[in-house]
């Protein structure tokens, strides 16, 4: 029995009538309605969102730029979505109403452009109050998950193309201040020259005003030296002064009472001239009847004498005219001559000493007006005395206060020549400096003026041309020269190759359900297990490949794939068609029933690890395992070469992997074939059959 026989056998039992002929077509449109149908779908779903509402509220004010025209951003970003066409905008008259419209699912999203979004777009023309413009974008993945991403997109392309619009605005006006920058700096390379001629002559003023400070300086430090010789002589007068209005005080209270003292003495004088004088009468009438006449009556008038002589000489003494020592000698003769007789023998002798107490008398009579006179003489000029001392005392004292006033004030006089000579110092110094100071500055001016003029050639002043140009270049810089080396025309396309291989592996997994891998007649013939294997697998490539024709067919005619390598790509379908349903039919003859369910996980695994939609790439690290293991990723791979118009290197190496796939396939199938030779219980009643 031949292979070929094999085969012609099992499928004359599956088309023996008209149910098995339906089934076998059905198997065969399988792929179809999940890789073509899907496809159709979502062939061109990005130029069909113009049916989408979408909310658009323009609340933006406007504002003004900085060269005073009026820029409406917000109304011009609004009319240009609305002409472009991308989503079906809706205008919205408030925040809420669009919040709440995308809340229900009356609109998809909202786009809301605020009312200071003019006005922050022009704010970095100030420095201080530059900020940000806004686009509020409200979205509700209930709605759709996938239209977040489309959205962002949108807004993304929005923000771009206002920001270079604004950018070239902004560009173009720092290029213009760059004009007048240039223009501005001749001219102060203009003033800088000015400046270092006027810097050179203040240095030459520097040099005079150091010389004169120096000569201040010398004149000051002479000046305190004098003052400090002022300041010694006004200190000596002062002292002094105070001295002598120390002692005129003195004066003028010692002599507040010589006026009065002095007519006293004056007064004292006379009555003491006169008493004396009537002494003396009476010394000689005395001394004539003194040895007869001598009573007790005369005893009390010379005690009474007695008495005005101690009183006048008193106040003599103390008018400082007569001494104490004379004044008690008065006194005493005054007494010697007052004593009473002892006897009447003494008489005579008596009478002979008031004699000579008379002539004394006499003598002190004549002194006593001449006292008298000149204390009269005293008593007039005392007055005068008394007011010219209380003159020179208060004019000692002016004179005390003056010349301390005029030492303290020497002193501060000193004291300021010393700041004086200080402060010409610092002066001088400051002088010297400021000189220095002014060549360096002359030199600096001069350097200045020759920069200024060296950076205004080096500062750009660009015409009008040029600013455009340069514009357009500082607020887009960067341009993206997009070589695609193979692009996929649509979304649909995109995606064809992931979806026509995994369509196929379904579509041969729906054919275990109704195909059997191996024959029970023919393993129980004498063929070889290779034959009955290859035999039992050549029914589902022949299914396959026309599923994997039928595929092929649809996509590249009725949904347009227009891929371009068509037959390569018919080729590489119809191998792997020959790879999936070598797998899946040595899997189920492997296996049997359980081997359905690895078939299924053999699916799933691969649908997460080919990398249909995702990079592989980006898969967890266990199923890049997967990926290079199992067939569907390369076919993907492949597919995208074929379809897109990439390198077609890959495409040999990729070939003969999938007939490595067959082969393990089959080997697969042998295997069974040789454990299905032997029947057992299990296998007239199997456990569990699917």
């Amino acid at each position: 029995m031949t292979v070929l026989r094999l085969a012609r056998s099992e499928l004359k039992r599956m088309t023996g009538g008209l149910l098995p002929k339906l089934t076998i077509l059905a198997l065969a449109l399988v792929p179809l309605l999940y890789g073509a149908v899907y496809l159709y779908a979502n062939w061109d779903p990005y130029g069909k969102l113009n049916q989408i509402d979408a909310a658009l509220v323009v609340q933006d004010s406007g504002a003004a730029a900085a060269d005073g025209t009026r820029l409406e951003a917000g109304r011009k970003v609004a009319e240009s979505l609305v002409d472009g066409h991308v989503f079906n905008w809706k205008t919205v008259a408030s925040t809420e109403e669009a919040d709440q419209g995308v809340s229900n699912g009356t609109y998809a999203f909202a786009l809301k452009i605020p009312q200071d979004f003019s006005a922050n777009l022009v704010s970095p023309g100030s420095f201080d109050a530059a900020n940000q413009a806004m686009l509020n974008v409200t979205t509700n993945d209930a709605n759709n998950y996938l239209l977040s991403t489309i959205v962002d997109k949108l807004t993304t392309a929005v923000h771009t193309t206002v920001a270079k619009e604004v950018g070239e605005e902004t560009a173009n006006q720092l290029l213009t201040g760059f004009g007048t920058i240039h223009t501005q700096m001749l001219k102060a390379s203009d003033g800088a020259g000015q400046l270092a001629d006027g810097v050179a002559r203040l240095h030459d003023g520097t040099v005079t005003l150091h010389q004169g400070t120096g000569e201040l300086k010398s004149g000051a430090t002479g000046l305190y030296n004098g003052e400090v010789k002022l300041r010694d002589g006004a200190t000596s007068l002062s002292a002094g002064a105070g001295q002598l209005s120390s002692g005129l005080t003195q004066l003028k209270d010692k002599t507040a009472a010589l006026p009065a003292d002095a007519q006293q003495l004056a007064d004292g004088a006379a009555q003491v001239a006169a008493g004396n004088a009537a002494l003396n009468a009476a010394f000689k009438t005395q001394a004539q009847a003194l040895p007869g006449q001598l009573t007790a009556a005369q005893q009390a008038a010379a005690q009474a004498q007695r008495s005005r002589v101690v009183a006048s000489t008193s106040r003599l003494v103390a008018a400082g005219v007569l001494s104490q020592e004379q004044a008690d000698k008065v006194v005493a003769d005054v007494d010697a001559t007052a004593a009473p007789p002892a006897a009447s023998a003494a008489a005579s002798a008596s009478a002979a000493k008031l004699q000579a107490a008379a002539a004394q008398v006499q003598k002190l009579a004549d002194g006593s007006a001449a006292v008298s006179a000149g204390a009269s003489q005293l008593a007039g000029a005392a007055p005068a005395l008394s007011d010219a001392v209380g003159q020179a005392s208060a004019g000692a004292d002016q004179l005390a206060a003056g010349s301390a006033a005029l030492a303290a004030g020497q002193q501060n006089a000193v004291d300021g020549a010393g700041k004086l000579v200080q402060g010409a110092q610092k002066l001088d110094d400051g002088a010297a400096q400021l000189e220095s100071g002014a060549a360096t500055a002359s030199d600096g001016a001069r350097t200045l003026a020759a920069e200024l003029a060296q950076g205004a050639g080096k500062v750009p002043n660009p015409d009008g041309a040029q600013k455009d140009s340069l514009s357009k270049v500082i607020a887009d810089p960067v341009t993206v020269s997009n070589v695609s080396q193979a692009k996929a025309g649509s979304y649909g396309a995109g995606l064809a190759p992931f979806f026509l291989t995994l369509a196929l592996w379904i579509g041969i997994f729906m054919l275990v359900q109704a195909m059997r891998p191996v024959t029970q007649r023919a393993l129980a013939s004498n063929a070889p297990a290779w034959k009955i294997a290859a035999g039992g697998w050549l029914p589902f490539l022949a299914v396959s490949a026309v599923q994997a024709s039928l595929l092929t067919l649809v996509v590249d005619v009725g949904l347009g794939l227009d891929p371009a390598h068509p037959v390569l790509m018919w080729f590489l379908m119809l191998a792997a068609a020959m790879a999936f349903s070598a797998i899946i039919q040595g899997v189920v003859a492997l296996l049997g029933s359980p081997g359905k369910l690895v078939v299924l996980i053999l699916l799933v695994l691969q649908l997460v690890s080919s990398g249909g939609t995702f990079p592989w790439q980006t898969t967890p690290e266990p199923l890049h395992v997967v990926h290079q293991i199992l067939p569907m990723g390369y076919v993907v791979s492949g597919m995208r070469h074929l379809i897109y118009g990439a390198d077609l290197a890959i495409i040999l190496p990729t070939m003969l992997g999938l007939v490595g796939y067959t082969l393990l396939g089959l080997a697969m199938s042998t295997v069974a074939v040789r454990k299905n030779k032997y029947w057992t219980l299990k296998t007239l009643k199997p456990e569990i059959a699917v």
